[in-house]
């Protein structure tokens, strides 16, 4: 039996939502309730977060893909719709790669296909470094703050400070196997691009991880396509009801296609 750990919610249509870096499952709680009036809902815990365990010191994306795929045959999930945050939409990818038309749809939110770049490898390394010399609370306190756009920090405090205590349920070893694991993944923009079912994108103008410009040149390879104007790394924070419904029509577009 897999030992993934998932919540979910309502009947129909399975849509995955996978959380990011320094998330878990539960960031999905209120779009969960939201959208499980018209689907089934499912949200994991990725191995090394939440109450996922993470049985080595390294993982790479294609093991934590086969790991859901195996997962999603034990619980009976057929056909899903699958969108992920951040490091969410880099394993939506290596999904997508692994199964194919066995997906239904697919959704990048504040994600790329793109490999990381020279600069973003020598960062991912830095953390690496800062993780094994400070640890979790020290790292995920000062790591999602900055997530959101400084003006807007405090009108999100609350926000910010439940964000911050769900990554501190994130483990050392899955910190620093997942920042390895997005250092190394490979491009995948030819497997978005060859994937001929339906392919959201959810960009933020202001996101300091994923950059707009980068997220723009997806374009040609995505059939439905968002900007959040003023919006940082966390949309389903900043601008949530306007995120939930692009996923409520996006996954209603999909389940009647």
């Amino acid at each position: 039996m897999s030992a993934i750990h998932f919540f979910e919610k309502g009947e129909g249509q399975p849509v995955i939502l996978i959380h990011g870096f320094c998330e878990i499952g539960e960031m999905w709680r209120d779009f969960a309730e939201a959208l499980s009036s018209d689907f089934r809902v499912i949200c994991p815990d990725l191995p090394g977060c939440g109450n996922s365990p993470i049985h080595s010191d390294s993982i790479t994306l294609e093991e934590v893909a086969v790991l859901l795929q195996e997962w999603m045959e034990e619980n009976a999930i057929h056909d899903p719709i699958v969108i992920g945050h951040s490091l969410g939409g880099y394993v939506t990818l290596a999904l997508l790669e692994l199964m194919g038309s066995q997906l239904k749809g697919i959704g990048l939110f504040h994600s790329t296909a793109f490999a990381d770049d020279e600069e973003k490898k020598g960062m991912r390394d830095r953390t690496v470094i800062f993780l094994n010399k400070h640890g979790v609370e020290t790292f995920v306190t000062s790591f999602v703050p900055p997530l959101i756009p400084e003006h807007k920090r405090d009108a999100f405090q609350e926000e910010i400070t439940t964000a911050i205590d769900q990554a501190k349920q994130s483990t050392l070893k899955g910190l620093i196997a997942y920042t390895l694991a997005m250092r190394d993944r490979k491009d995948r923009f030819e497997v978005l691009e060859n994937y001929s079912g339906q392919k959201l994108m959810i960009a933020g103008t202001l996101d300091g991880a994923v950059k707009i410009d980068a997220s723009r040149a997806h374009k040609p390879a995505i059939t439905d396509y968002y900007e959040l104007e003023g919006v940082g790394h966390l949309g389903m924070i900043e601008q949530k009801n306007q995120c939930v419904e692009i996923l409520r029509e996006f996954c209603s577009k999909v389940a009647d296609s």
